[in-house]
C-alpha cells in the first residue's frame, strides 16, 4: 500500500522504515531535507515539498502527519486540505488533543476529505517492537488503511492470549484498535499517557524510599544501604510489579546507580494535563493521575532521586532529553 508521510522525527522515520520492511511504498517529506535523503537512501521516495508529496501519491491518497501537536500540525493539515481531493485521507499520528480531532473531522468532511486520528505508542523502540495504536475515524476508512496498521502493530507475538476473546475482533490482540469516530483514538491515547504518568510516579516514589533508607536523618541502627539497581533487576523477574517501564529503569540504574546524568527536572508533554481536565469534566475522581502530574511540576523546583528515575524512564522509552536551564 502507498502512504505519504510528513515528519521524520524519532517516530516518523521508524514508521517509514517499518512500512518499507513490509514492502509498502512510502513517500516522505520533512522540513529538514537531510532526513528525507536518509530515508531515500533506504528505499523511500523523497520529496522536497508538500505539493510534490501530494502529486506523487495515487488516488485516493493517504497522508500520515507525524508532527508535534499544536500549531505545527494544525498548519500542516490546513495546507493539505487545500491540496487534496475528495476521498483523500489525512491521518494525524501525533499526540493531538482529541477535541481538535473532532473539530478537524467536521471541517474536512465539508470538503469531502477523510480524517483519521491515531494515538501511537511505542516511542523510539517501535521499529523493532511495533507500535500500539488507538485509532479514531469512519469504519470504512479505517478498514481501508488496515494493511498499514497491521504492519505497524506488534502482532500477536508470544503473549498468552486472553481467555474469553474467541470470536471478538482480533485487532486489539494484534496491537491496534478502532476506538470509535474521529477523536476516539487520541482520547484513548491521552488516558493511556495519563496512566503512564501514574505508573512512572509510583516507581519513582518507591525507588526514592529505597534510595534514602541510608539517610542520616534516620537512627543509625535503622539505616540500610539498598542496591537499587539490583532491586530493579530482581523485580523484573517474576514480580507482580514487572513491566517495560521497570525494564527501562533497570537498564538506567545498571549504567549508573546514582543517575548522575539526570537532573530530575521532569517535563510533561500535555496529555497528563488533558487527562486530568477530562476527569474534572466527567466528574471522575483521579487522585493518582492528578498527583503524578503535580509531582512533575514540583520536580522543576526541587528534584529528588525519584525524579531522576522519571527522567531516566522518559529517556528510555522516548528519547526525551531534560530541558536545559
Amino acid at each position: 500500500m502507498q502512504l505519504g508521510l510528513i515528519g521524520l522525527g524519532r517516530m516518523g522515520a521508524n514508521i517509514a522504515r517499518r512500512l518499507m520492511r513490509d514492502k509498502h511504498e512510502v513517500v516522505v517529506y520533512n522540513r529538514s531535507l537531510e532526513k528525507v535523503k536518509a530515508l531515500q537512501d533506504e528505499g523511500a521516495t523523497g520529496v522536497d515539498s508538500v505539493e510534490k508529496l501530494v502529486a506523487a501519491l495515487a488516488k485516493p491518497r493517504a497522508i500520515w502527519v507525524m508532527l508535534p501537536a499544536g500549531s505545527v500540525t494544525e498548519h500542516m493539515i490546513d495546507t493539505l486540505a487545500g491540496l487534496l481531493e475528495p476521498g483523500d485521507i489525512i491521518i494525524d499520528g501525533g499526540n493531538t488533543m482529541y477535541k481538535d480531532d473532532m473539530r478537524r473531522a467536521k471541517a474536512l468532511q465539508a470538503k469531502q476529505l477523510e480524517y483519521v486520528d491515531v494515538g501511537t505508542s511505542g516511542g523510539i523502540w517501535g521499529l523493532e517492537r511495533g507500535y500500539c495504536m488507538m485509532i479514531g475515524g469512519e469504519d470504512k476508512v479505517v478498514r481501508h488503511l488496515d494493511p498499514l496498521f497491521a504492519c505497524l502493530a506488534p502482532g500477536l507475538g508470544d503473549i498468552e492470549r486472553t481467555p474469553g476473546r474467541d470470536g471478538h475482533d482480533d485487532r486489539p490482540e494484534r496491537g491496534y484498535i478502532h476506538a470509535g469516530p474521529a477523536g476516539a483514538g487520541h482520547f484513548v491515547k491521552m488516558v493511556h499517557n495519563g496512566i503512564e504518568y501514574g505508573l512512572m510516579q509510583a516507581y519513582a516514589e518507591g525507588f526514592d524510599i529505597l534510595k534514602t533508607k541510608n539517610s542520616d536523618q534516620l537512627p543509625e541502627d535503622q539505616r540500610l544501604d539498598i542496591n537499587v539497581a539490583d532491586v530493579a533487576e530482581v523485580w523484573r523477574r517474576g514480580s507482580v510489579v514487572s513491566s517495560w517501564l521497570l525494564d527501562l529503569t533497570a537498564i538506567a540504574l545498571a549504567k549508573d546507580g546514582k543517575l548522575a546524568g539526570f537532573s530530575g527536572d521532569v517535563a510533561d508533554s500535555g496529555e497528563g494535563r488533558w487527562t486530568v481536565d477530562a476527569a474534572v469534566e466527567q466528574a471522575v475522581p483521579a487522585p493518582v493521575l492528578a498527583t503524578s502530574l503535580f509531582a512533575r511540576f514540583r520536580s522543576r523546583q526541587d528534584a529528588t532521586f525519584g525524579d531522576k528515575i522519571l527522567s531516566a524512564m522518559r529517556f528510555g522509552f522516548g528519547g526525551h532529553v531534560e530541558e536545559k536551564k
